[in-house]
């Protein structure tokens, strides 16, 4: 138990106008060591425990009923999960002074613990109208991005009001590392609603980082680093992606996902390694007779003179082997292949495949917005324009894995078996992060 003298209730309040809980449970880690994780949410809640008893003991002291009442809901807030009596004692308080901005943005807070989101979205836009404050907006900016919307036109526009929304907060207060955190996570959810422009990913990350520069808390969020890794592993960048999951993991053991998709994208690499090493497993003579029957002729429009590549160059392009394919973007030249192996994996972002060219050599390729009904079968000839090539070194925990990868934005821009792909075979990711409640 910790040790506290008998406190005034000017210090009661003072511990909670100076936002000591919040404080206490978002600060955690600067006076407590990783390992000790396990033991947060019950020191939070011994915390909760013990201002709570004392601001009841000294409830007479309290010239204003409103005050009292919006102390005693900030205070149950600052714990996880939703609270009735929070919910109450906040309601009781607007309604007696419906000027309270504060009690109109904690009692949106508990809202949302609650699962209410068209109430939490009524509470801070209450707030706004009183006063244009930073907790209002980017609160405002994280529920918008949650609500239901009728269709993916309704959703794109929710989401750009979201990061309109979270940049405000971030113009009232740029030394704010939760404004920025939330920020990025705005983005985040632009760019894989609005055409994963890779500006709109440079953006998110910025903001992340911008977060942890102002703000040393903000680097304790296991939530920020679950984020991150989520986008850095659509950006193929499998090593920040698995050392965001792992931190994410031990700053909240609670939190089942971030350990589980550490593990999911691990087995997966792991997965995708062997496949490469053993072309798929398949046996040596099938694959010369698969490859005996690989020729230009697979090239199909990528071989005609009017052929419009990825990259908007005009002309047909020339078939290269693996090999001798440069890493970064290789234009005006095609990789082509048979596929030796597709992998499904949980969790998957991409759908992939492995594929061996004339000269043996296999190589991944992740081909990303498919729809769930697409797929390539082993035998089929692929053939990829302009293949933009990655060299992947990853070294995890006790893990080094080392290979070579292709990625595909969309499989509208793969030729298999000859032929184009219909355009129902292309669906935009949808990929999942944590939303975070102050």
């Amino acid at each position: 138990m910790f040790y506290r003298p008998n406190q005034s209730i000017e210090k009661i309040i003072y511990r909670l106008n100076d936002n000591y809980l919040y404080n206490f449970r978002d600060h955690y880690f600067e006076t407590h060591s990783v390992e000790e994780a396990g033991k947060k949410q019950s020191d939070v809640a011994q915390e909760v425990e013990w201002t709570l008893k004392k601001l009841e003991e000294k409830e007479e002291s309290f010239k204003h009923k409103a005050e009292f009442l919006l102390q005693k809901g900030r205070c149950l807030n600052a714990a996880p999960d939703f609270s009735a009596v929070a919910e109450e004692c906040l309601s009781r308080a607007v309604k007696l002074e419906p000027g309270l901005v504060e009690g109109w943005n904690t009692l949106g807070e508990q809202y949302w613990k609650k699962g209410d989101l068209i109430g939490a979205k009524n509470c801070f836009t209450g707030a706004l109208q009183q006063n244009k404050n930073k907790v209002s907006l980017r609160n405002l900016s994280m529920v918008l991005r949650q609500l239901p919307v009728a269709d993916r036109d309704a959703h794109g526009k929710q989401v750009l009001e979201s990061v309109d929304m979270a940049r405000q907060a971030v113009q009232l207060d740029v030394t704010d590392g939760t404004s920025w955190y939330i920020l990025g996570n705005a983005y985040v959810s632009l760019f894989f609603s609005c055409g994963q422009n890779p500006q709109l990913s440079q953006q998110a990350l910025s903001a992340y980082a911008q977060s942890e520069n102002v703000d040393r808390a903000a680097s304790c969020y296991p939530e920020l680093h679950f984020n991150r890794a989520t986008l850095f592993q659509y950006e193929e960048m499998f090593g920040s992606a698995l050392g965001g999951y792992s931190r994410a993991a031990a700053l909240d053991p609670g939190w089942d996902e971030p350990p589980e998709r550490e593990k999911q994208l691990l087995e997966y690499l792991e997965k995708v390694t062997e496949l490469i090493q053993n072309k798929g497993k398949v046996k040596a003579r099938r694959l010369r007779t698969m490859l005996s029957n690989l020729n230009t002729s697979a090239l199909g429009p990528c071989s005609s003179p009017q052929f419009r590549s990825p990259s908007g160059r005009i002309g047909s392009l020339e078939p290269r082997t693996l090999n001798s394919l440069t890493h970064g973007h290789n234009a005006g030249v095609a990789a082509l292949g048979k596929v030796v192996f597709s992998l499904a994996s949980e969790g998957r972002m991409a759908f992939t495949f492995g594929m061996v060219d004339s000269e043996e050599t296999c190589i991944v390729v992740m081909v990303y917005n498919t729809a769930d009904s697409w797929g390539v079968l082993i035998g089929d000839s692929v053939v990829i324009p302009e293949p933009q090539v990655k060299r992947h070194s990853i070294t995890h925990k006790d893990k080094s894995l080392d290979f070579r990868s292709i990625r595909v934005d969309s499989p509208l821009l793969l030729i298999v078996n000859g032929k184009k792909q219909n355009i129902q075979s292309q669906i935009a990711v949808s990929v999942s992060y944590k939303p975070q409640r102050e």
